[in-house]
């Protein structure tokens, strides 16, 4: 597995040493700082002064000393995955999720509440609260508390912290999220849109190569895409790359409220599905539309009438399949991507007919088919993937070298 380098030029001393804690964090077991010197491509001189440092923050400890041959032993340097800690939050229509996790990415604590109303205020209160008992019920000083990342739809005003118009959250409109956080928990708060948050979370679980690129495509209320690159997620000039709502899937589809024919927004998200369950027969169309719960309950039962063999619903779900091949070809054709990860809250549901359908319908529609072949995976996070990612947003910054940080430094 590769490593990012560092640079031996002068004034570089944040980005090395976000090098130098980022190989230790892979590593998992540690590193000597011989090793250091091997992975990063620091001088020795370096690699000495930066541990240093971190060994007074207490970011890291020695943990033991190995003889290999001749010479010094060597001591391994080792993450202190309690020194720093990071929250998560996934603003969602129904349900937040909390997250906390350590310095090494390990979930140490997890909460969930339901959104009880669209109040903005109240949801503020509750998120302030339920951060505050997250803190309490792991026993940790706040000192320890890097900063609180929060996964809200997009598009976000990143500038002002502010959320927009979030899908299925009624009177929310360009709330200061950011600002009224902060000054309701005291912690600095980071906003991030939830697409762009699961994809940073991938990165960090998946401890994929540095040069690793991908797709992530977001199955919440709404569908979103984010792009890694270069083991970097690009997040775009307003910092809301992926709003991908309104590519054509069907050209023949129902009509969007845009104007257009067959959006994915009008095909591809859960309440869409439902509605094309309930044109087929599966359930009688009798529900109020734009009822979240009612769409999340029926979504839950098409899915497990497929698998137990109903011909009706697992037709639904091989269209719905075929429809998402067309939206992810058109995202893989233009972005070159090496992989596809699908996640959010309504993939683990999905998950079975997708992963059997998806590879072969985008293998087919894909521009580069006659040199490879794109592989299809579900993240590894699992259905928190939005509050993970959040928390993995505020670590990223802690501790992922950034070269952006070296451009800064003239």
């Amino acid at each position: 597995m590769g490593m990012r380098r560092g640079t031996n030029l002068p004034r570089m001393g944040d980005f090395n040493q976000s090098v130098i804690l980022e190989s230790i964090r892979r590593s998992g077991s540690g590193l000597s700082r011989t090793e250091l010197v091997g992975v990063t491509g620091l001088s020795a001189q370096t690699v000495t002064n930066i541990t240093r440092r971190l060994l007074t923050d207490h970011l890291i400890e020695e943990a033991g000393r190995t003889i290999n041959g001749p010479g010094k032993p060597r001591v391994t340097l080792r993450l202190i995955a309690e020194s720093r800690y990071s929250i998560g939050v996934h603003l969602d229509p129904s349900v937040m999720t909390f997250v906390l996790l350590d310095l090494a990415g390990t979930v140490v604590r997890r909460l969930t509440t339901r959104t009880s109303s669209a109040d903005p205020r109240r949801i503020v209160d509750a998120m302030a609260a339920t951060i505050e008992a997250l803190i309490e019920g792991a026993g940790i000083d706040r000192s320890r508390i890097a900063g609180v990342g929060v996964a809200a739809p997009g598009p976000l005003d990143a500038e002002r912290g502010t959320v927009i118009d979030p899908p299925k959250l009624h009177g929310w409109h360009r709330v200061p999220l950011q600002a009224v956080l902060a000054e309701a928990t005291g912690l600095e708060i980071t906003l991030e849109k939830d697409t762009t948050a699961a994809a940073v979370g991938e990165l960090w679980t998946s401890n994929g190569s540095p040069d690793d690129s991908f797709v992530f495509v977001y199955l919440g209320t709404g569908i979103g895409a984010a792009v890694a690159r270069d083991g970097d997620v690009i997040r775009g000039s307003s910092r809301n790359l992926g709003e991908i709502g309104h590519i054509i899937v069907d050209p023949d589809g129902p009509s969007c409220a845009c104007g257009l024919r067959g959006c994915v927004e009008v095909v591809c998200t859960p309440q869409a599905i439902v509605e094309q369950a309930e044109q087929a027969g599966v359930f009688p169309d009798d529900r109020e539309t734009g009822d979240a719960e009612v769409v999340d309950v029926r979504l839950a039962q098409l899915c497990e009438r497929a698998a137990d063999g109903d011909a009706a619903a697992e037709r639904v779900l091989r269209q719905a399949a075929a429809n998402l091949a067309v939206l992810v070809a058109v995202l893989t054709n233009m972005l070159d991507v090496d992989r596809v990860v699908l996640g959010g809250p309504f993939w683990s549901r999905l998950s079975e007919v997708y992963l059997r359908e998806l590879p072969a319908r985008l293998d087919r529609l894909s521009a580069t088919r006659t040199i490879r072949t794109i592989p299809v995976d579900g993240t590894v996070m699992g259905d928190d993937v939005g509050a993970l990612g959040a928390a993995c947003v505020v670590l990223d910054s802690v501790l992922t070298p950034r070269t952006s940080a070296l451009l800064l430094e003239h």
